[in-house]
């Protein structure tokens, strides 16, 4: 067996991000920039008001307050969305609306609330002003030619706002892998189907489809081969238009464990088939035509953990993802856990929080076959090769599902 430090070193170092394609920007969230941006003008693209109120020259109302307020002519009204009539002189001032450009000769904004309007179109400024005030500078955000977003930016709705304000309606993005999957088994039936004696529903498929669109990858469901090395090798021919390919079961050392010897034979260059994982030692790996495949064990909760540590990374640095681990945290443990240190062991735990801190609690049943125990865990314990386990109030290393499931439920500001 190789250490999972290992395994996952070898994998990545096989695996090089797809080639891009051209993406409509409404098509592109989450996906990964394949070209760096270059803003072709300023934003904002002129000085303008950040205010509603009155654009004026700052040395006419030097000497303004509350009690001795200066009057000014309104020469006319700009709102957002037009372009100044003229320029102003001294004793002159416009109204001027939020995003309006900023008239020549007007060095400040003031704000509509400290003015009185006038029923002979004057207005009465109420306070003083610094120049400047209230005014958004051309390029303050960014210069014309900026690289903008770079390539292997993660496309998130503030990109997609950023894309958007810089008028690009598709790019280049990095393609999303489409990966082949394949359960094995005689014992499994499709979930539409009457399970007979001795026969069980095919969940692994359905979980790793799910697994794998959660990654942003597509999913190519090729249902069940049978324990027979013809079944399984016609599936595989199938997955030739995939760049990823994920079995489930086969990858021990039963008599019907087929999946390492088939993919041998179909040229697989197999790089390892055990890892020091509890659960999910049997797991097998090699390249095939250039494409990572991937043997996951049959038990579904190993075959999560093992899409979790190896598969998902795999997927994101495909990609082009840059960050392509989930994070992990510390927690403090609120019973004990005791294990075998041959392996590093993922404990299946619920995670919370309490006062801000974090606190893990192990689930009961962590058996690789209780689907339940899958439902119920947030998070994983992490135990490494060659510990024993760790007390109750232990601090220990958690890799949580999902950060966002700690969410407040109320504002608590």
């Amino acid at each position: 067996m190789i250490t999972v430090q290992s395994a996952i070193e070898i994998i990545l170092d096989q695996i090089k991000p797809l080639d891009t394609e051209r993406v409509d920007i409404l098509s592109s969230l989450n996906r990964v920039l394949g070209e760096t941006i270059h803003s072709v003008r300023p934003n904002p693209p002129w000085d303008n008001s950040a205010m509603d109120g009155y654009a004026l020259k700052t040395d006419d109302i030097r000497e303004a307050s509350p009690e001795n307020p200066v009057e000014l002519k309104v020469v006319y009204d700009l709102p957002a969305g037009q372009a100044p009539k003229r320029g102003i002189v001294r004793g002159e001032a416009v109204r001027i609306m939020t995003g309006a450009p900023i008239p020549d000769g007007c060095d400040a904004v003031v704000m509509v609330e400290q003015t009185e309007k006038r029923s002979d179109g004057s207005v009465l400024i109420r306070t003083h002003a610094s120049i400047g005030e209230n005014i958004r500078l051309s390029g303050e955000d960014f210069e014309a030619g900026e690289a903008v977003l770079d390539e292997g930016t993660l496309i998130r709705p503030a990109e997609i706002g950023m894309l958007a304000a810089l008028g690009v309606s598709n790019f280049l993005a990095y393609r999303r892998p489409k990966v082949a999957l394949i359960s094995t088994g005689d014992e499994l039936v499709d979930i539409n189907e009457i399970p007979g004696k001795g026969k069980i529903f095919n969940s692994n498929g359905y979980a790793l489809s799910a697994l794998v669109s959660e990654c942003g990858a597509q999913p190519i469901h090729l249902g069940i081969a049978r324990d027979t090395k013809e079944s399984l090798r016609e599936k595989l021919v199938a997955t030739e238009g995939a760049d990823c390919i994920i079995t489930s079961g086969g990858v021990s050392v039963g008599d019907y464990d087929f999946v390492k010897d088939v993919l041998q034979e179909m040229g697989s260059e197999m790089v390892f088939w055990k890892v020091a994982i509890k659960p999910g030692k049997p797991l097998a790996f090699g390249m095939i035509g250039g494409k990572p495949a991937f043997g996951l064990p049959g038990n579904p909760v190993s075959a999560r953990v093992v899409f979790e540590q190896f598969v998902r990374p795999t997927l994101f640095r495909m990609a082009g993802r840059q960050n392509i681990f989930r994070k992990t945290l510390t927690a403090c443990l609120t019973k004990d856990v005791k294990i075998i240190p041959d392996r590093m062991n993922l404990i299946r735990g619920e995670l919370r929080m309490e006062r801000n801190d974090f606190l893990v609690t192990p689930l009961e049943g962590q058996g690789s076959n209780l689907i339940s125990s899958m439902v119920g865990a947030n998070s994983f314990v992490i135990v490494p090769k060659g510990s024993m386990g760790f007390k109750k109030g232990s601090m220990v290393k958690v890799q949580p599902f999902d950060l966002s499931m700690f969410l407040g439920e109320t504002y608590d500001y």
